[in-house]
């Protein structure tokens, strides 16, 4: 158990990525850096995946810092949204939530293979294995192909990569089967964990979908919104924290750090002002 008053530091961010899907750092190297930024606590939310979370535990105990156990997983809307869900505090371990964990991992990977196809027919000499010597074990997302592309100077950027080729309708995007956001609540409670809307405003809804889209999440068992996020605005802030109050939904808050994949947006900080009180804890805990 997690006490809060155990130390004098402030600040937590619940959103963080490793290497172990589509992040730069190590699951140590985020634990020796949120122990440098002094948080009390950090939420390792890797995509589809909790490969990571064993090693950053064990590399916490020697630290203040504290580490939540997380996931994010992603689920299919009406065939046009993409929903994020985040799991906070699971049970990483329990046998029925490492399956539909393997699943994804496999669905993944399937459309890995035909992505890696579609780079090819652009004189990319991109194959299965140069993917995995370059980066390991690490469930592999659209980054680490955008990684490629600018490592081998096709592109300029990883953000080139990924709006000229990768981004949904682009030559070498491939969907691949997600879950459904029922699914994805459900798995999360049976796990024991805490299902949360990642960062709402990302999906353009306008405002009364979004509004109707939360009130049938809540209906499925989620327990939260994302309302404290890197790339929000003061206005998103207050409208976000307006909808958790609305149908009774608490609020949490991350800074989606990757690392060097997205190296405008810094661990715990964001864009700079990003400031996440541990007092949110209170409710995954």
């Amino acid at each position: 158990m997690i006490d809060l008053n155990e130390n004098e530091r402030k600040f937590i961010d619940l959103h963080v990525h490793s290497n172990a899907s589509d992040g730069t750092f190590t699951p140590e190297q985020v634990v020796e850096y949120a122990e440098e930024k002094e948080l009390y606590a950090f939420a390792l939310t890797d995509h589809d995946t909790v490969d990571g979370i064993e090693r950053a535990v064990k590399a916490s105990k020697t630290k203040k810092v504290k580490v939540i156990p997380g996931i994010e997983l992603s689920a299919e809307f009406e065939k046009s949204y993409d929903l994020h869900i985040l799991g906070l505090n699971v049970d990483y371990k329990s046998s029925g939530f490492l399956k539909i964990v393997e699943e994804c991992r496999k669905s993944r990977e399937n459309r890995n293979l035909k992505m890696i196809e579609k780079i090819r027919e652009l004189g990319l000499p991109l194959t299965e294995e140069i993917i995995k010597e370059r980066f390991g074990g690490a469930s592999v997302t659209r980054a680490h192909f955008a990684r490629y592309m600018m490592d081998e100077g096709f592109t300029e950027s990883i953000k080139e990569a990924l709006e000229k080729y990768l981004r949904p309708g682009a030559c070498c995007y491939v969907p691949r089967e997600k879950i459904s956001p029922e699914n994805a609540i459900g798995l999360i409670l049976e796990a024991k964990g805490h299902p949360v809307l990642a960062h709402p405003m990302l999906y353009h809804m306008e405002e009364k979908k979004l509004d109707d889209t939360i009130f049938w999440l809540k209906g499925l068992g989620l327990q939260g919104i994302e309302g404290l996020y890197s790339l929000n605005t003061c206005e998103d802030d207050r409208k976000l924290a307006a909808l958790a109050k609305k149908y009774g939904l608490f609020l949490t808050g991350g800074s989606d750090f990757h690392g060097s994949n997205k190296p405008d947006i810094d661990l715990g900080t964001g864009k700079g002002n990003l400031k996440i009180k541990k007092e949110l804890l209170k409710n995954i805990l």
